[in-house]
């Protein structure tokens, strides 16, 4: 295997509509699987892998490496999609074997079994305490790299995420970028029905994180945010880094973003599968005319 960077946008754009296709072929093939987050984190996973990270798939335990934990750990099968399209794992073994007892790729992921995962990770609310730990451990070893953190905007109602937030703040923890998936939709309920947020944003910076609001569609508007983060700085720390990107689950398939609460799990039929790949398709060009 050789290190994946991908340096221009309609490159990361063309790689994010081979993920989403990667995706629908498992709800084809797996049978039920979380496809409506996945695909709406898509984009900016994709952004991040693919050129961000440095990640490399054949020095995955690298101590001075950038870090990815998904904190929405039900998104684990676009993190499998993503590892399978780079040679780190077999695609027959994904498709055939998801979730099923004695298999490696389990529903959400679990790092003994999967290489490339970070933190085992399910229980909603717990990956950014774990970004925080990482960060202490990189500062005290004098490492100056990233953990970029994915969480729901479903998981923010969870407390021990406000913990960490303001953990992080208060001590200056600017190696951590929390990255909120704004899908508008968690497994129960569509944004504001549950918790009524005044703005996200707002809750963040009252914590006292650098935020930065963004279209979450925009591989193009993905690309400037992530290439305009300040160096991380040991010497002399700031505040930590939110992105709260705004997408819409089911992301690239209209007929799930029509219908996002119906999607957080679900499969696919071969004639499905075959219009959800044109539809997929369709988008990726017109993600290509955006600037």
């Amino acid at each position: 295997m050789t290190k994946v960077h991908l340096e221009h946008v309609p490159d990361l754009i063309e790689k994010a509509g081979e993920i989403r296709k990667h995706l629908c072929r498992c709800a084809r093939y797996a049978g039920n699987v979380h496809i409506g987050g996945p695909l709406s984190a898509t984009d900016v996973t994709v952004a991040l892998y693919y050129k961000y990270l440095g990640f490399d798939p054949d020095n995955t335990e690298d101590p001075n490496r950038n870090m990815f934990v998904l904190s929405k750990g039900h998104n684990g099968v676009l993190l499998y999609c993503i590892f399978c399209d780079m040679g780190m794992h077999e695609w027959d073994d994904l498709l055939h074997n998801y979730n099923k007892i004695g298999y490696r790729f389990g529903a959400h992921p679990n790092r003994k079994y999967v290489r490339g995962i970070e933190v085992s990770t399910g229980s909603l609310g717990h990956g950014l305490s774990w970004s925080v730990g990482f960060s202490h451990a990189n500062r005290n070893e004098g490492i100056a790299s990233r953990i970029y953190c994915l969480l729901g905007d479903g998981e923010l109602e969870e407390g021990s995420n406000w913990e960490a937030i303001m953990y992080a703040a208060s001590h200056s923890l600017d190696n951590i970028v929390a990255v909120v998936d704004n899908n508008q939709c968690s497994a129960s309920f569509m944004a504001g029905e549950n918790i009524k947020w005044n703005t996200m944003a707002d809750c963040w910076r009252a914590f006292g994180w650098d935020v930065h609001e963004i279209d979450g569609t925009n591989m193009y508007e993905i690309d400037r945010t992530l290439a305009a983060l300040p160096p991380v700085d040991l010497a002399s720390p700031g505040k930590p880094i939110c992105i709260i990107a705004n997408t819409t689950k089911g992301q690239g398939v209209s007929y799930m973003t029509d219908r996002p609460y119906a999607w957080h799990i679900g499969g696919l039929d071969d004639e499905k599968l075959a219009e959800t790949e044109v539809l997929i398709d369709r988008y990726t060009q017109e993600q290509k005319a955006r600037s």
